[in-house]
């Protein structure tokens, strides 16, 4: 069996954050085939962290999406669409969307999480030793809350949120059982 490729990719529509793309590939069998994605214009990559505090609760954000017309229940993330590496965008990411610094950043995975629409690759870091320093340079489209959760009440706390209306973001519940095993191994 053959091994599938892409053969050309063409920009169908240039977006000022997104360009919506055609890809051309071979899939297995030797069929030329189109797949239509987007990609992040300006981004090296995408960002999320998994913030616990010393007192064992973990920082939720609750965001408006406007493709979902709601409110979501996340981990803070972002875009690493500017200089440094992709921790100095975890680190920039977490003050500016829960004013906090982390005296540690630990990384835990990285992996496409959309790989059907997007080639976009998350990066996702454990945050640990959280100091609150206030929350500064945030985007002015961010309209954040945070929520802390005690960690022994984060399923029962997304069930409520859920149930009130809220949106949770799939990424959480694996994301933080990655983070609770690491930090259970140390």
């Amino acid at each position: 069996m053959k091994k599938a490729f892409v053969i050309s990719k063409r920009i169908v529509y240039n977006g000022r954050f997104l360009n919506f793309v055609v890809s051309e590939y071979s899939d297995s069998q030797g069929v030329v085939r189109e797949w239509e994605s987007f990609e992040r214009v300006n981004c090296k990559g995408i960002v999320v962290i998994v913030p616990f505090t010393d007192n064992n609760e973990v920082l939720l954000t609750k965001q408006f999406r406007p493709p979902v017309n709601n409110y979501v229940i996340e981990f803070p993330a972002g875009l690493h669409d500017k200089s440094g590496s992709l921790k100095d965008a975890a680190l920039r990411e977490l003050l500016e969307e829960t004013g906090y610094i982390a005296k540690e950043l630990i990384y835990l995975a990285e992996g496409p999480f959309s790989s059907g629409a997007s080639g976009e690759i998350l990066t996702v870091y454990l945050a640990k030793g959280l100091i609150f320093k206030g929350i500064t340079g945030r985007d002015e489209t961010e309209d954040i809350e945070v929520i802390p959760v005690p960690s022994e009440k984060i399923y029962e706390t997304l069930e409520e949120l859920r149930i009130d209306g809220y949106l949770i973001d799939l990424k959480i519940y694996g994301l933080y059982e990655l983070a609770k095993r690491h930090m259970e191994s140390l």
